[in-house]
């Protein structure tokens, strides 16, 4: 493991900690939801209300951060005028405030047509979460702001500590507030607010101190500012990809909305999951990875360039492949230990477990889009990673439309799944066209090592699924903690070792060189 390895395992190990502090909270927000509101129309109108504002952070905010602020704003930081980046600052800062402000408007008008897109049995209340917690999208638009200019200058921890904000305020105010508010759903909206807004007001000083004020400007100085324009040009096709990508989860759940009640909430439960997984390494590296391949694409360091990039796709394996078994072979006691309450019955386990079974297998590919992304973006190419989400989107919705009827939510998650591949598919390919990356010889490698941990994981899942019966029965008499959490964590226990003592065995990379940063701190 080389010294650009180490540093993306310390930064990202960093970057993890944090992100699963908030994944795991995250997650204590769904367990409050399942236990306030299970798998009830209101848990649904909740789910769909917050998913509209966050569809468009996702689109305007953090892909837009991802695609073209960070590589621009590193062009200023290489050449070091303090006056120029300051006013490319302003005029970011000028045009991404107008740009929201007017989204949040639309938004909160529009909210009535949208909603009834999705079949809502609650309609009036999921209007109502919908235009409460559509100013959501501003708080967080900021956040991705400050988070660019931070992540550039590898400064994580301020960004990692915003989401832990959302979430503990979130769960503080879901059982706080709702005594006071008409239902459990409008208390957690209002804590969705102010985490937001807790979002952006942690990062702030930690902008000043790095030396980047950055003040208003005119409206029209702020769109004809060169810096705007090529954000702008490097935003516009990468938009019409995440239009499609975030469309896949609109489409989806309208899809879900019509195909029952309970759907919809049983696909986020199982999504909350998964994303804790994603979010707690996959995120992570993705966030540490885009300011270093930007450096290298900047500076023509092509070399650097394909090392860290294939480094980092062994990674992902070396985390994603061994969670994905044994999350398949645990998914019911995982999902009973989490959620099951007087609220979240055994028809609610069923169906989160229906679609966490068909989402999980989709893991692997989408913690890899998450770095494959970043290696385009980088170059300032924006349009192949759009090429492939449209693409992957078209499949997505074609899959869906198809599987929900026999399958319901499982069809529309089996369909993700599918479509995630799809898109790893597509970006390899097209990542493969620029000369100056060499990743064939990387790729065989990576596709022979994921081929050693399917091999390794299914063996050691072996014994989990052989004991796990017996040690449900075991403790069947006690509450839901030790009934579900101590056979979770014996089989855990289990797998993990006979795993580590497989790769032990064949002298794995990963492993021999996480030993040797171990030994140098110890």
């Amino acid at each position: 493991m080389g010294a650009s390895s180490r540093s993306l395992v310390r930064h990202g190990s960093a970057l993890s900690l944090l992100t699963l502090a908030s994944r795991v909270l995250g997650l204590l927000r769904e367990i409050t939801k399942a236990n306030l509101l299970g798998t009830s129309a209101l848990s649904d109108a909740f789910s769909v209300a917050f998913m509209i504002p966050n569809l468009f952070r996702r689109l305007f905010a953090e892909g837009s951060i991802a695609v073209a602020f960070i590589p621009t704003f590193k062009e200023h930081l290489i050449e070091d005028n303090r006056e120029k980046t300051r006013e490319f600052l302003s005029c970011i800062f000028t045009f991404l405030t107008f740009f929201v402000t007017l989204a949040v408007i639309a938004g909160i008008l529009l909210s009535p047509y949208v909603v009834s897109v999705f079949g809502m049995e609650a309609f009036d209340e999921t209007v109502f979460l919908t235009r409460l917690m559509f100013p959501f999208l501003a708080f967080v638009s900021v956040a991705a702001f400050f988070q660019g200019i931070l992540n550039s200058v590898r400064v994580f921890s301020p960004s990692g500590i915003g989401p832990i904000l959302l979430n503990l305020v979130t769960i503080l105010c879901a059982y706080g507030l709702s005594p006071y508010t008409a239902n459990p759903a409008r208390a957690m909206a209002i804590g969705i607010l102010i985490g937001g807004f807790l979002e952006a007001a942690i990062q702030f000083p930690f902008v000043l101190q790095k030396g980047f004020p950055f003040f208003f400007t005119t409206l029209k100085q702020a769109f004809k500012h060169p810096g705007t324009r090529k954000v702008l040009m490097l935003i516009g096709p990468t938009i019409i990809g995440m239009a499609a990508y975030q469309l896949n989860d609109l489409v989806s759940t309208a899809l879900a909305g019509n195909a029952g009640e309970g759907v919809v909430s049983s696909l986020q439960y199982s999504l909350r999951l998964q994303e804790l997984i994603l979010g707690v390494f996959a995120v992570s590296i993705g966030t540490v990875l885009l300011p270093d391949l930007s450096e290298y694409a900047k500076s023509a360091q092509w070399d650097f360039y394909n090392e860290r990039l294939a480094q980092a796709i062994d990674i992902i394996a070396f985390v994603t492949i061994p969670i994905t078994f044994f999350a398949l072979s645990q998914g019911e006691t995982l999902i009973r230990l989490l959620f099951q309450s007087r609220s979240f019955d055994d028809g609610s386990v069923a169906l989160t477990l229906s679609a966490f079974t068909f989402h999980m297998p989709g893991l692997f590919f989408i913690a890899l889009n998450r770095i494959l992304a970043p290696a385009f973006y980088a170059q300032s190419d924006s349009k192949s990673p759009t090429l492939a989400g449209i693409i992957s989107f078209a499949v997505n919705m074609a899959l869906a439309a198809i599987m929900v009827g026999p399958l319901k939510g499982a069809g529309i998650a089996l369909a993700l799944t599918i479509a995630s591949a799809v898109n790893t598919a597509l970006l390899l390919v097209f990542l493969r066209r620029n000369p100056r990356i060499h990743l064939d010889k990387a790729l065989l490698s990576a596709l022979v090592y994921a081929a050693k941990l399917i091999l390794f994981s299914c063996i050691a899942a072996l014994p989990v699924r052989a004991l796990s019966p017996g040690l449900l029965a075991f403790f069947a008499g006690y509450n839901r903690l030790m009934a579900h959490g101590f056979p979770l964590v014996i089989n855990a226990i289990i797998f993990g070792a006979v795993g580590i003592v497989l790769l032990a065995l064949t002298r794995d990379k990963q492993v021999r060189g996480i030993w040797r940063m171990l030994r140098r701190k110890g």
